[in-house]
């Protein structure tokens, strides 16, 4: 056992804890056909694996949460390793059963172990909680999870000793059904309940006598009941939320059906979502009463919007916080900011990473801003860059300005005063201080600190030579 599992497991006994959760994501996912871990392929914006953690972490028994991880084992980990779950890997991918074999050090300390697919993105807390209510009520070694989906083709049957009965007898692959069983419309969901102590006793008599050479977790309803412990089967009447995806097609659909879950529970509380199956809106994502959210938006990760805002369409906020009545105009480009109360952005601006933008700010058509503080009320309202610099408030900026924050080796920092005025066409060359209240001429290139309540002026002289161009045509005709 590694350090890691011997320390869970020490830590768990100590703490006298009841339950423990292991959620299986070892497998490749080859029906996917992509060079990735099933489990990474992500919906509504994150893994599927960091939708199943979540929901396991928000059930209201404490539980520790293990991952099984296997193909590509240190992506899955970094993928949701700040998730607070611990880790057990299993080198080798023999099935469920094994995968289980592979965590029975880790949860050896633990009373009870529930057992989730890493592949179920849609499943609910309270589903997780209503199972383990189920299985503590019903004092069983092995509580599975049953449904009726619209096609159960493909699917384990459930045998219950009697059709009004929780006790289960078998689970039946599809293929092995008897003709008496091929009515049989309820199917095992692969979510399920254990008594450790007896799985543990059991788990070695796992057989790969199958097609795939498999050790199967489902065989132990068959061998538990034969060992005369107590199976149940505790029936949910929402499939869709057990479904994995076994294709790019179901893949999709998944994600689908979780965006249009985000988008009801957004509008719901208050929030306009103009045709909202337009819109592409992570899971995540928080929106505030009053916003209204314009076709072709997109809002993603961990994007927080406060309420009486305004999306206009076309617009792409990743990992951004907006305050009030913030309003960010056609074809925007947000990314890894924060955005004060009642600013104005775009139409077709540019925020990338690390802009904080004060409040009542206007950034206006194509302006570009990256690593920048704005103080109150700035100005910046056509074709500008604004790179690493601190704008104090109520300072405007004229179109074209640049911030030359890269001399080739490293990025300086240009600092813009109070109430200053940048003339249209400046290039401010880092680093650089430009003082309260200060005047940039427009097509000045500064190159040196500005005091305050100066004017600054880095151009050259105008030069003209009247009767030039006349006398250059007479001396060079045009040829014809």
């Amino acid at each position: 056992m590694s350090i890691e599992r011997q320390r869970g497991a020490a830590r768990n006994l100590h703490h006298g804890s009841k339950l423990a959760i292991a959620i299986l994501a070892a497998g490749k996912g080859t029906r996917l056909k992509s060079r990735r871990a099933k489990v990474l392929h992500e919906i509504g914006g994150k893994p599927l694996l960091a939708h199943v953690i979540e929901a396991a972490s928000k059930v209201a028994a404490p539980a520790d949460i293990y991952a099984v991880v296997g193909h590509q084992a240190g992506r899955v980990r970094s993928a949701v390793v700040d998730s607070g779950v611990h880790f057990v890997e299993q080198a080798e991918q023999r099935g469920t059963g094994h995968a289980v074999e592979a965590a029975k050090d880790a949860i050896a300390g633990y009373e009870n172990v529930m057992v989730l697919s890493g592949d179920a993105p849609l499943v609910k807390p309270e589903t997780i909680e209503k199972l383990w209510q189920f299985h503590q009520s019903h004092d069983a070694a092995m509580t599975l999870t049953s449904a009726e989906p619209d096609e159960p083709t493909g699917y384990g049957r459930i045998v219950r000793r009697t059709p009004d009965s929780p006790e289960v007898t078998a689970i039946v692959e599809q293929k092995m059904l008897a003709p008496w069983q091929q009515a049989i419309r309820e199917v095992n969901m692969g979510m399920y309940a254990f008594k450790t102590a007896p799985l543990l006793k059991h788990l070695g008599e796992l057989s790969p006598d199958n097609p795939h050479a498999e050790l199967y977790l489902t065989d132990m309803a068959r061998m538990l009941g034969a060992a005369g412990e107590r199976v149940v089967a505790f029936k949910t009447e929402d499939a869709s939320e057990l479904l994995g995806a076994n294709t790019i097609a179901e893949m999709v659909a998944l994600d689908a059906s979780l965006r249009s879950a985000t988008a009801r529970r957004l509008m719901d509380s208050g929030v306009t979502i103009f045709r909202p199956e337009t819109c592409v809106i992570d899971s995540d994502v928080e929106v505030g009463p009053d916003t209204v959210i314009e076709p072709f938006v997109q809002l993603l990760g961990h994007t927080r919007v406060g309420p009486d805002c305004r999306i206009r369409s076309y617009t792409v906020i990743e990992n951004c916080t907006l305050g009030n009545g913030v309003i960010v105009r056609q074809s925007c480009v947000l990314a890894d900011s924060t955005i004060a109360d009642g600013a104005d952005i775009g139409p077709f601006a540019r925020l990338r990473p690390g802009c904080e933008i004060g409040e009542k700010v206007h950034i206006g058509n194509f302006v570009e801003v990256k690593k920048s503080k704005l103080g109150m009320g700035v100005k910046a309202g056509h074709l500008a860059y604004l790179g690493d610099a601190e704008i104090g408030a109520a300072a405007n900026i004229g179109a074209g300005v640049i911030t030359c924050n890269y001399d080739g080796v490293k990025k300086h920092l240009t600092r813009i005063g109070a109430g200053a005025f940048v003339g249209s066409d400046s290039t401010l060359v880092a680093p650089l201080t430009v003082g309260d209240g200060t005047y940039i001429g427009a097509g000045s290139c500064i190159t040196k600190d500005v005091p305050a309540n100066a004017l600054a002026v880095g151009r050259a002289r105008q030069m003209t030579k009247e009767g030039w161009a006349a006398a250059r045509r007479a001396k060079h005709p045009q040829k014809e």
